[in-house]
């Protein structure tokens, strides 16, 4: 999901929680890649909240990268600086916007300890890579096996 905003105004896909934390950024304009989450009273994230939308109030945006900035396109900067530009962005975000932390540690031993919380997995990104949309060889993605939201989306038809 895309969340973008250019002077006061927000466009973003099925979105509806953005306009409140996005209006509180100084940018002119900005092009956000996030990803929409809705948590269980534990504080674990919940799929159902967000596919049902019967939790809409509750959703918030992991934002992990800064495509655009005041016209400025970011692609071809390296993650961890179109991640530091990020973090100072969203400084001043509201709470439905989040800066997503990114860990620098062992890949294998991150990887255990999401499936040990019952996490969907993680997604390891090379540094130094510039922004690619889609699948690219500078970031691998790593599915729980025992996650729920894993095995629904092997079992259930979206459309292939």
């Amino acid at each position: 999901m895309h969340c973008s905003f250019v002077a006061g105004s927000v466009n973003s896909q099925t979105c509806a929680f953005c306009p409140p934390p996005v209006a509180r950024l100084r940018p002119r304009s900005c092009i956000i890649d996030g990803e929409a989450v809705a948590c269980e009273g534990n504080g674990m994230p919940s799929f159902d909240r967000i596919r049902y939308r019967r939790h809409d109030a509750s959703v918030f945006l992991y934002a992990f990268d800064l495509i655009e900035l005041n016209g400025d396109d970011l692609r071809r900067e390296p993650l961890d600086t179109r991640k530091a530009t990020l973090a100072s962005v969203l400084r001043r975000a509201a709470p439905g916007l989040r800066f997503n932390e990114h860990i620098e540690a062992d890949g294998p031993t991150v990887f255990a300890h999401a499936c040990k919380m019952g996490l969907e997995g993680i997604v390891s990104k090379r540094k130094h890579s510039p922004y690619r949309s889609g699948r690219s060889p500078n970031w691998l993605k790593s599915k729980n096996p025992a996650c729920e939201a894993v095995r629904r989306e092997e079992e259930e038809d979206w459309g292939r």
